[in-house]
């Protein structure tokens, strides 16, 4: 090459007609250049013939050596230190390939070298996934779980498996035949594994359709690009009938007398080595069943119906991990009844009461019974019988029961009280297996054949005042009734039945004696009512029987007279009210208020709690007029009480409230509402400012708003200036900034915007004065020298003459406290002093 005749082959030529350009010329200007060193190249396969690299020679250097792993595809032009490419790299066949490259002088000595040349393969997607089979068969069982996997399929790439490359990606491109908008599998993108989406998991049935066909594809670059290659494969899938079954309503006799536990059922999952168990919804304190691995259901303990009759719990399948692999399983259970209990009487004793003139067949009443066995059923059945019957007169049979439903009734009309009041039965209530005995007392009851009889027919008169209170007792009558004392047929009833049209007057009765008191029952009226003649019957609650009849023993006569009283006069109404405005004329009618006297007298009336004089009346008419003028911001609700009295008799008299509310007008003009006046602190720099407030002794409706202006003179306006804030407030600011220390008068008119609108000058003082630090003015307090006034003085006396009999008073109890202890002291050393002479 490069002019070396020693190759002169045409083929060689030939096959290296590129390379030749480039290594007979230097490659420096391509920036492939460099003095010989370890190196590393990446390049990617395919391609090629290529140049790799050019070494430079240094002195005495003449020519390269190429060794290693080049298989045939590498190697170096020893004249020019080109490295270069005779063919295509293959990463899948060899991905890096190590050379050792050493520079020889010209008798082939090294003169540097080995250096390490390492050249790596870069993979290209340059090959299409493959399935590892071409056809894939699979089972599914019907409503299998969503999602739960029961195949696989495989593909692999050859292409760098770090790469996008050989990253593979499903999916499902067909399914036959597809009989719903949903597909009924699906396959996960990453493993390839298959399983029934959500409507497969519902409508997979192998009596409709029980074989399938998908196309599954497989495309590499992640399926991320339209460029990857794409493979496919059918997948046979044939749907078999579910194991997974719950089986039907399961019945267990109760108390069963079988040998615990026992099998009732069994469930087969779908997958095999599961873990069956049990979960209950209900949280009983004991559910007596149990499952075991091979799904057979037992009951672990004997069941009654009377205390549950039916179980609903759920067998669920769980992998190793404890996840569920089917879905749960509904099942039922119902406790059948055996017939294990007797007939249980309602009552401990069934009372009846039954008049003696009832007729034969009536119904007098029923036995209740019950039977805690299986309703419904022949076990809860019950039938009645007549066992005995005590006494047995007139007849030992007066009394029948039907056998189904436990109704008595008569046999005959032969109940005579006088002959017997009242009978016991034993009733026997059977069931298939057991019988049980009822009592029955059954008590014959007077009937009402006797009518009450007035002691007297006529009770005359009596004589109360028209003021006698209500409720008070006026006269006390009596009737008697021959039927059975304590009942509805005895019990005697007082009414006025004439001569009261508005119920003035009422009648209790006794009911242990039947005595009845008659009372006022409304406020007596000697004007409405001088006289009542009353006619008053006695009547029982309980029907008459047939043929007999209330007549003239039943009632009595009453007649009652009213006494006149002189009563007070009575106002029309209990409270007056009237609403005038604050600014009405004085004499202005206000209102009136009338009286009358019961008796007809006539009426005068006066005020009491006039404390403002504002009103005064006609005594004769009960006009009420203003007296003087009226002021709603003294008082805007005025209460003062009228007087009624009796011309002729001043004592009778009665009294209302009277109640005048005053409408506000607008009669207040604004005035400032400040509690210290403005004030600026000396010297001023100006944007100073000082709030100032208005109010206004008129009624506000929702709110205030005033308007605030100065005085119409050139001095103020020069000076000073004022803003508006809100409806009650504004900002007074200086206008300038040569103020002297001092006080001074600035004109401010304030308007009350109200109808009519008023307004009010104002002279507001503003201070203008030296501050402290706290932005307070300083004011100098300016001494009085005077004497104190007489009252001073005697309180200044006083104070110091306590003072001067509180130290005298100490000193006083001092010396006594000494003089005490001293006393003590002294008789102590007398009693030491005595004793030790005795001992001496």
């Amino acid at each position: 090459m490069c002019g070396d005749n020693r190759h002169p082959s045409a083929a060689f030529l030939h096959s290296f007609l590129f390379l030749s350009q480039a290594l007979c010329q230097n490659l420096g200007d391509l920036h492939v250049t460099g003095p010989l060193k370890d190196m590393n190249f990446s390049i990617p396969e395919g391609g090629g013939v290529r140049v790799i690299y050019q070494f430079t020679s240094e002195p005495p250097a003449v020519s390269f050596r190429a060794t290693g792993e080049k298989d045939g595809i590498i190697d170096i032009v020893p004249k020019t230190g080109v490295l270069y490419l005779s063919g295509s790299l293959d990463w899948e066949t060899k991905a890096e390939h190590r050379l050792q490259v050493e520079s020889l002088d010209e008798k082939g000595n090294v003169v540097k070298g080995p250096y390490a040349v390492t050249i790596h393969v870069e993979d290209i997607n340059d090959n299409p996934p493959e399935f590892d089979q071409i056809k894939y068969t699979g089972v599914v069982r019907q409503n299998s779980r969503p999602g739960k996997p029961f195949m696989h399929v495989h593909a692999t790439d050859r292409d760098d498996p770090t790469t996008p490359h050989a990253q593979l990606t499903y999916s499902i491109l067909h399914h036959f035949p597809n009989p719903y908008t949903e597909m009924l599998f699906q396959i996960n993108n990453v493993t390839g594994a298959i399983s029934p989406s959500i409507t497969g998991s519902y409508y997979l049935d192998p009596q409709k359709q029980d074989t399938f066909t998908l196309v599954v594809t497989v495309k590499d670059m992640a399926g991320m690009t339209m460029n990857a290659f794409t493979s496919s494969a059918d997948v046979i899938i044939t749907v078999k009938e579910s194991l997974w079954k719950a089986p039907p309503t399961i019945r267990i006799q109760e108390n069963s007398t079988q040998i615990y536990p026992v099998n009732i059922s069994q469930v087969h999952s779908n997958e095999p080595d599961v873990i069956y168990d049990l979960f209950e919804k209900e949280k009983l304190p004991r559910l007596p069943f149990s499952i075991d691995q091979n799904g057979v259901i037992y009951v672990t303990d004997p069941l009654d119906r009377e205390e549950k009759d039916t179980y609903s719990f759920f067998v669920v399948t769980k992998d190793n991990k404890g996840e569920l692999v089917d879905k749960p399983l509904h099942i039922h259970v119902i406790v059948e009844d055996i017939n294990d209990n007797p007939p249980v009487c309602q009552q401990a004793l069934t009372v009846i009461e039954v008049q003696e003139n009832e007729d034969e067949g009536s119904n007098i009443g029923t036995l209740l019974a019950t039977d805690m066995d299986e309703e419904g059923t022949l076990n809860s059945r019950l039938q009645f019988k007549i066992g005995s019957q005590v006494p047995a007169v007139p007849a030992s049979n007066l009394f029948f029961i039907q056998q189904e439903t436990g109704i008595l009734q008569l046999t005959s009309r032969s109940l005579n009280r006088r002959i017997a009041s009242n009978y016991s039965l034993k009733v026997l209530v059977t069931d298939a297996v057991f019988q049980t005995i009822c009592d029955v007392q059954i008590y014959v009851i007077d009937i009402n054949d006797r009518i009450p009889i007035f002691e007297k027919s006529d009770y005359h008169n009596v004589t109360v005042a028209e003021s006698v209170p209500v409720g008070t007792v006026i006269l006390e009558i009596q009737a008697t009734d021959g039927d059975e004392p304590a009942t509805g047929s005895s019990y005697i009833i007082y009414q006025v039945k004439e001569g009261d049209p508005n119920n003035t007057f009422i009648i209790e009765t006794d009911s242990e004696t039947n005595r009845g008191f008659v009372k006022i029952n409304k406020t007596l009226d000697f004007e409405a009512a001088s006289v009542y003649n009353l006619v008053i019957s006695a009547t029982n609650p309980e029907p008459l029987v047939p043929g007999v009849k209330y007549n003239s023993s039943s009632l009595t006569l009453f007649k009652v007279f009213v006494t006149n009283v002189d009563e007070p006069p009575v106002f029309r109404k209990t409270v007056y009210k009237a609403e005038v405005s604050e600014d009405i004329p004085v004499n202005t009618l206000v209102m009136t208020v009338e009286a009358y006297d019961p008796e007809g007298d006539t009426v005068r009336y006066s005020l009491e709690g006039d404390v403002r004089k504002w009103l005064r009346i006609n005594s004769a008419t009960g006009q009420v007029y203003t007296a003087s003028t009226l002021d709603r911001e003294q008082q805007g609700t005025y209460t003062v009480e009228v007087v009624a009295s009796e011309l002729k008799n001043a004592a009778q008299k009665s009294k209302t409230t009277l109640i005048l509310h005053l409408r506000d007008v607008n009669d207040n003009p604004p005035l400032l509402a400040m509690d210290y006046p403005p004030f600026f602190c000396h010297p001023l720099h100006g944007g100073e400012k000082a709030f100032i407030q208005a109010a206004d002794a008129d009624e506000q409706w929702y709110y205030s708003t005033f308007t605030f202006s100065l005085a119409d003179d050139m001095n103020t306006r020069n000076n000073w200036e004022i803003s508006k804030i809100n409806a009650t407030h504004a900002h007074l600011s200086p206008k300038h900034a040569n103020f002297e220390e001092k006080v001074y008068n600035v004109p401010v008119i304030i308007n009350d915007n109200g109808k009519p609108p008023l307004e009010r000058k104002v002279n507001l003082e503003v201070n203008i004065c030296k501050c402290s630090s706290e932005k307070s003015c300083f004011i100098e307090v300016q001494r009085e020298h005077s004497w104190p006034s007489t009252g001073q003085a005697i309180g200044i006396l006083i104070g110091v003459l306590l003072i001067i009999g509180f130290i005298i008073g100490s000193v006083f109890f001092h010396m006594r406290y000494k003089q005490k202890n001293e006393k003590k002291s002294h008789q102590k050393d007398v009693k030491d002093k005595s004793e030790l002479n005795r001992l001496a």
